[in-house]
C-alpha cells in the first residue's frame, strides 16, 4: 500500500512537472509569436521611412552597442538562470543572487559608458552619430537590468512575457505617431528606452512583492564567486557575437557611412534572426525542466516533431526569398533576398544547435561545451574573417557561406561530444538509481 501511495506520489509530481514545462513553453511562444507580430509591423514601416541608408546606421550601432550589452549581460542569463532554478525553494538565496547580479552588472555598466565616451571622443566616424550611439546604449542598459533569469529559473515565464509583448506595443505605437522621417532614426532606441525603463520599473515592483526577492547583505567574496561562475558563460556570449554583431559591425567599418549595404545585410539577418527566435522558447524552457528532470526521452520527441516542417519552411522561403523580402521591407530592399537565401540553412540548423546546447549538455554535467562548442566556432569565424579582409576577398556572398559554416562547426561539435560520452552517462545514471533503490 506504502510502495503504491509513493508511486502515485512521485506520478504526479512528475506530471505537474511536465505541466509546468508546458505552460511555460506556451507562454514563451506567446511572446515569440507577439515579437513576429509585432517586428510584421514595426520592421517594415521602418525600412520604409528609413530607407536602406538609415536603416544600416541604426543597425550598425545595435551591433556596436551588442557589444557592450555582452558585457554587462556577463553570461548571467545562463548562470544565474541555473542558480535559480536549483535555489528556487530559498528566498533568501535567492534575493542574494538578484543583489550579486545587479552589483556586477552596475559596475561593468560604468565601465562600459567610459569606453563608449572615450570612443566618440576620439574616433570621427562614432562622432557624427553620437546622440545615436547614446540612445542605443541607453537602451541596452534599460535592457539588460531587467532580472529574466529569475523568472527563467523559476519557470515563471508569464511575467517575462507580459514585460516583453508590453515594451513592443508601446515601442511599435510610439514609432507610428512619431517616426515620420529618416532624420529621425535616432527615435528607434529612444522608443526602446522608454519600454525598457517601464517594464524594468513594473518587474521590480513584482519581484520584491510577489516573489519576495529583498535587500540582504551580501558578502564581497559571494559577488566574487557569483562574477567567477558566469565566467564560462560569458565567454561563450563573447565567442557567439563573434558571428552575429561582428558581421554588421564589420561591413559598418568598411563600407562608407550612407553605403545599402549595411542596409540590406542587416535586413535579411534581422529576418533570420527573427526565425531563430522562433525556437528560443522551446530551449529555454527546456533547460532548468532538464537540469532537474533528465527527461532526454523528451528531447527526442521535441527534435523529431519539429525538424522536417523546420527544413520545409527553410526551403519554401529559400525559393521565394526575393518576393518575401520586397512584401515585408519595400521595393527599396529586393536586393535583400539574394542575402537571405544565402542564409536559409542556419535557421535550418537553429533547432538542433539550440536544444542540444544546455538543455542537453547541462544535465549531462557536459555544460562547458556548450560554450567551448561557441568559442571553437567562433575563433573560426573570426579566422575566416580576417583572412578574407587581408586578402581583399570580403563579400556578402563568401560572409554568408563563412556563417553557415560556423553554425555547422558548432552543431558538429555538440553531436559529437554527447555522443562520445552517451555511454558513461547513461551508464553513472543507471548506478545513481540503483543506489537510490537501495
Amino acid at each position: 500500500m506504502e510502495e503504491h501511495l509513493n508511486w502515485k506520489r512521485e506520478y504526479s509530481m512528475f506530471t505537474n512537472k511536465k505541466k509546468v514545462l508546458f505552460k511555460n513553453t506556451i507562454f514563451l511562444y506567446i511572446l515569440v509569436f507577439s515579437s513576429y507580430f509585432f517586428a510584421f509591423i514595426a520592421v517594415p514601416y521602418q525600412t520604409r521611412v528609413l530607407g536602406p541608408e538609415y536603416f544600416g546606421r541604426v543597425g550598425f550601432a545595435l551591433a556596436f552597442m551588442a557589444y557592450f550589452r555582452l558585457l554587462i549581460d556577463f553570461g548571467f542569463l545562463l548562470s544565474a538562470t541555473e542558480e535559480v532554478a536549483r535555489k528556487r525553494d530559498n528566498i533568501q538565496e535567492l534575493s542574494k543572487i538578484v543583489i550579486a547580479v545587479n552589483m556586477i552588472k552596475l559596475l561593468l555598466a560604468t565601465f562600459s559608458f567610459v569606453i563608449l565616451t572615450l570612443l566618440i571622443i576620439t574616433i570621427p566616424r562614432f562622432q557624427e552619430d553620437s546622440l545615436l550611439y547614446f540612445l542605443a546604449f541607453i537602451s541596452i542598459i534599460t535592457g539588460a537590468f531587467l532580472p529574466d533569469y529569475l523568472y527563467r529559473g523559476l519557470e515563471k515565464m508569464k511575467t517575462i512575457t507580459i514585460q516583453t509583448v508590453f515594451i513592443q506595443a508601446l515601442f511599435v505605437i510610439m514609432l507610428f505617431l512619431f517616426l515620420k522621417n529618416k532624420e529621425q532614426y535616432y527615435l528607434i532606441p529612444l522608443f526602446t528606452s522608454i519600454g525598457n525603463l517601464t517594464v524594468l520599473i513594473v518587474v521590480y515592483l513584482h519581484a520584491i512583492k510577489v516573489v519576495g526577492i529583498r535587500f540582504v547583505k551580501i558578502e564581497p567574496n559571494y559577488v566574487w564567486n557569483v562574477f567567477k561562475k558566469s565566467n564560462s558563460f560569458f565567454y561563450s556570449r563573447i565567442a557567439s557575437t563573434v558571428y552575429s554583431s561582428t558581421n554588421t559591425f564589420t561591413l559598418g567599418l568598411m563600407y562608407p557611412i550612407g553605403s545599402n549595404i549595411v542596409g540590406l545585410y542587416n535586413s535579411a539577418d534581422k529576418l533570420v534572426t527573427t526565425a531563430k527566435s522562433g525556437f528560443s522558447p522551446i530551449a529555454d524552457s527546456l533547460y532548468p525542466y532538464m537540469v532537474r528532470n533528465r527527461d532526454f526521452k523528451l528531447v527526442r520527441k521535441i527534435l523529431f516533431i519539429i525538424m522536417v516542417p523546420v527544413i520545409i519552411v527553410c526551403l519554401i522561403v529559400g525559393i521565394y526569398a526575393e518576393e518575401l523580402v520586397v512584401f515585408l521591407l519595400g521595393e527599396d530592399f529586393r536586393g535583400s533576398g539574394d542575402i537571405l537565401k544565402f542564409l536559409i540553412p542556419i535557421v535550418a540548423m537553429t533547432p538542433l544547435i539550440y536544444i542540444l546546447g544546455f538543455p542537453v549538455l547541462s544535465p549531462m554535467g557536459l555544460s562547458k561545451h556548450a560554450n567551448l562548442s561557441i568559442i571553437t566556432a567562433s575563433v573560426f569565424h573570426l579566422i575566416g574573417l580576417i583572412s578574407l579582409i587581408v586578402l581583399g576577398k570580403l563579400s556578402i556572398t563568401l560572409l554568408c557561406f563563412l556563417t553557415i559554416l560556423t553554425e555547422l562547426v558548432i552543431l558538429l561539435y555538440r553531436v559529437f561530444i554527447i555522443w562520445k560520452n552517451k555511454a558513461a552517462f547513461m551508464s553513472n545514471t543507471s548506478q545513481n538509481s540503483v543506489r537510490n533503490s537501495i
